[in-house]
């Protein structure tokens, strides 16, 4: 019988803790020297220390800085670092420029590096990569420089970057992982588990192994779970589930997104045109797909571009600027309004104070709308079956919201001024553009939608200057037809 010595013994030289004592204590010099215990950030400090040494070009005191980072914390070096330091940077840390630190590096910081680097290094990188990373860290790249990098891959690999090369971008195809197992349902538990311990050429992380039949195309998946604890006499197809959710090669990767979230997956089986197994996309992939959409789709709204502050300043400009030239215009047209009742707010010019606040209001009315209804269509809560539902629930929203404000704006103008019609028309108005907000907010992004151009785009456009218009023209409208201006 082991004795309790020699099991205590053993844990420990497998690298467990001690279990009659404390686990010894974590390493934590790293983040006392470079990182900021706070916010896991890299300290200003420790990035001078760096910058300082790359002026030296003491390359040596370079490298044992930044050797004990984490290839995350060195991916965020390479962005917090000035521009013109991080060629130097990744010289004099060549062996450390890992697949991994390219993987989490920002797109803009890799696509600068990767110029930097020649074709044959940058396929050594991306032969070290899982096939997705690999893609994102070549997509970017001119034809000419493309070519040159594949040129100096292996055939299997090449073959695979050229293969997602070939799907849409920002598609399932492209977000594949090729690293898999699939075996056939006829195996036992057992011929499982010797199959996986025999060394083979498999995939290093997974969660399940998928099940195919003799065409490969996928019947179930089993849980790593549930192989190591069923007995290994059990047919596969005894303990495998075959309810499972199948992403199509050409799947966008928003929906592929959405149903990871809907179904609470883990890793899910990607098909060809055939129905038969291809790739396997997992959970860490799609987290960073949460991240983009939602980020992409906010700074969509405010015609903000990417909003990177690695990117380039001018393409920053060109993109800012387009839409503020659209902006422009239909300021142009909510200002020409106002010059329809020039006369009137000659003769009242309190109308010239007051109107700002209606079609204020009215603006972030809208905006709250539109947010909410372009977020319930990427997430699909909107759809073409509860349309007209959404629609009268804003409605409804903009009536209280209207009346609510209506009454604070009219009562407070009509006191402030000693002018109840005033108060009476200001109220009004805010009502009615209230309702045009709630209506533009989710009939503008709708429409859109439905004639297959990204609402987050060119929503905000329009809402504003409904909202600019309507509030204008109410305001005013109502003020000389109620004969306010005499």
């Amino acid at each position: 019988m082991e004795r309790e010595e020699d099991r205590v013994e053993t844990l420990l030289a497998d690298g467990l803790p001690d279990p009659a004592g404390e686990a010894p204590p974590a390493d934590e010099s790293r983040h006392s020297d470079s990182l900021d215990e706070e916010d896991n950030t890299l300290k200003p400090r420790f990035i001078r220390k760096v910058t300082e040494a790359l002026d030296a070009d003491d390359q040596e005191r370079v490298y044992d800085l930044v050797e004990p980072l984490h290839p995350a914390d060195i991916a965020d070096l390479f962005e917090l670092i000035g521009g013109e330091y991080r060629a130097p940077l990744a010289r004099a840390i060549n062996d450390l420029l890992g697949s991994e630190v390219m993987a989490e590096m920002n797109d803009w910081v890799r696509d600068d590096l990767v110029e930097e680097l020649e074709p044959e290094e940058v396929a050594e990188l991306a032969e070290q990569m899982e096939t997705d990373d690999a893609v994102a860290m070549i997509e970017d790249l001119d034809e000419e420089d493309q070519q040159a990098v594949l040129a100096e891959m292996e055939p299997e690999d090449r073959a695979a970057i050229e293969s997602a090369l070939s799907f849409p971008e920002e598609s399932a195809g492209r977000l594949m992982s090729r690293d898999f197992i699939a075996v056939p349902e006829h195996l036992t538990v057992g011929d499982l588990i010797d199959y996986m311990r025999e060394g083979r050429d498999l995939a290093t992380e997974f969660w399940e192994v998928f099940i195919v039949d003799p065409k490969h195309r996928p019947v179930g998946t089993c849980m790593l779970s549930w192989i190591l604890r069923a007995p290994r006499h059990v047919a596969l197809s005894d303990v495998m589930k075959r309810d499972q959710t199948l992403i199509p090669v050409t799947m966008d990767q928003e929906e592929v997104a959405l149903r990871f979230q809907k179904y609470a997956l883990i890793s899910a089986a990607v098909v060809d045109e055939s129905g038969r197994l291809v790739g396997q996309i997992t959970v860490d992939d799609v987290v960073h797909i949460i991240q983009e959409e939602a980020s992409e789709d906010i700074l969509r709204l405010s015609g903000a571009g990417d909003g990177d502050i690695n990117e380039p300043i001018l393409l920053t400009v060109r993109t800012r600027l387009a839409w503020l030239v659209v902006n422009l215009g239909t300021a142009i047209i909510a200002s020409s309004v106002v010059g329809m009742f020039q006369g009137a707010i000659a003769r009242f010019a309190l109308l010239a104070v007051l109107m700002p606040i209606v079609s204020g209001m009215g603006g972030n009315a809208g905006t709250q709308t539109l947010a909410v209804v372009v977020r319930a269509i990427a997430t699909n809560q909107l759809t073409s079956s509860n349309t007209i539902r959404m629609i009268l629930r804003e409605l409804r929203i903009a009536t209280a919201n209207g009346l609510s404000l209506g009454a604070m704006i009219g009562i407070g103008v009509g006191l402030i001024f000693a002018n109840p019609h005033l108060g009476a028309v200001i109220a009004a108005a805010m009502v009615i553009n209230n309702l045009v907000a709630g209506l533009a907010g989710i009939l503008v992004p709708v429409a859109l939608d439905r004639l297959r151009v990204d609402p987050a785009v060119s929503s905000a456009v329009f809402v504003t200057m409904a909202t600019d218009v309507m509030g204008f023209f109410s305001f005013l409208g109502l003020a000389v037809l109620t004969g306010l201006t005499g």
